[in-house]
């Protein structure tokens, strides 16, 4: 009688029987089998090691079993975001470096994703890349008008669980008109600033509608004023980060918007504005040479 000898091609044997049937032998997930994603309709095929080489982006929880994962028709993991601009993240991913063509005119939508996946360091490589371009840029300026005035602001206090008070307060309202012809310092201005709006913090960047210029509105903290008064009342406050200042002045404002401007490579114009303006912090005119 001859013995049935089993093949190791990682099946399963049955002995004995008329018919040597075949089953997979279970295996488990390895690190390099390949994922297929379809990231707002366009596929990519990579490794589970690749997605969570970032354990603490959304990327390395999604795919490490902390948060749900959804799927397409076809069974591939869905995401419902830009996939044009997913495979530079997924590249930076792979080599934990930023590879960007020369006429990549697409970095305010790749930072949104970054910001998106929350992986860290595509987010840091961002913004030195941003000044890296910024830096790179030849002559130009920088125009920012400063308005401010004062509001009355009414609000209910709460004495006592069933009693309400109405109070009103004296509150500094601050708009900034700010034009250059360097878009990219735009950019990284936003990159700094950040609105405080029910109770979150958001990037500026957000509200740039033109390249060239933006409109700052904000207002400073007003003493006894409930925090849900600022949500009821639309009021927004600024700050600036990573300082993690906030800005109640246009002294603090002109200060911290000189920083970043200097740091780029802008100096003040002597020739304009007149010098009493700009110490009553009306006007600032700012230039780079290349």
């Amino acid at each position: 009688m001859q013995e049935n000898s089993g093949r190791r091609w990682g099946m399963v044997v049955v002995v004995g029987s008329p018919h040597q049937d075949y089953f997979p032998a279970p295996q488990p997930p390895a690190m390099s089998d390949p994922i297929t994603l379809n990231v707002g309709g366009k596929l990519y095929t990579t490794s589970l090691a690749t997605l969570t080489s970032f354990p603490d982006s959304m990327l390395g929880a999604m795919f490490s079993g902390k948060m749900p994962t959804k799927r397409d028709s076809q069974g591939n993991c869905f995401i419902d975001r830009d996939g044009k601009v997913f495979r530079y993240i997924l590249n930076f991913l792979r080599t934990s470096h930023l590879d960007l063509p020369e006429d990549f005119q697409e970095m305010g939508l790749l930072r949104r994703e970054a910001d998106f996946y929350q992986v860290q360091p595509l987010i840091e490589a961002l913004q030195e890349k941003e000044v890296e371009l910024s830096k790179a840029e030849k002559n130009a300026m920088l125009n920012i008008t400063l308005n401010q005035r004062v509001q009355t602001v009414h609000f209910t206090v709460r004495e006592a669980p069933q009693i309400y008070s109405l109070s009103s307060s004296s509150m500094e309202v601050f708009n900034a008109n700010i034009f250059s012809t360097s878009c990219l310092f735009l950019k990284l201005l936003g990159s700094k600033l950040f609105y405080c709006s029910n109770g979150n913090l958001s990037s500026i960047t957000s509200h740039l509608q033109d390249p060239n210029h933006l409109t700052l509105d904000w207002v400073a903290n007003v003493e006894g004023l409930p925090e849900e008064e600022y949500t009821k009342q639309n009021l927004k406050r600024l700050w600036v980060v990573p300082a993690n200042k906030q800005i109640n002045s246009f002294q603090v404002f002109v200060e911290e918007v000189l920083k970043i401007a200097l740091s780029d490579g802008f100096c003040i114009d002597s020739s304009h504005p007149h010098a009493v303006d700009f110490m009553n912090n009306k006007i600032i005119r700012l230039i780079r040479y290349r």
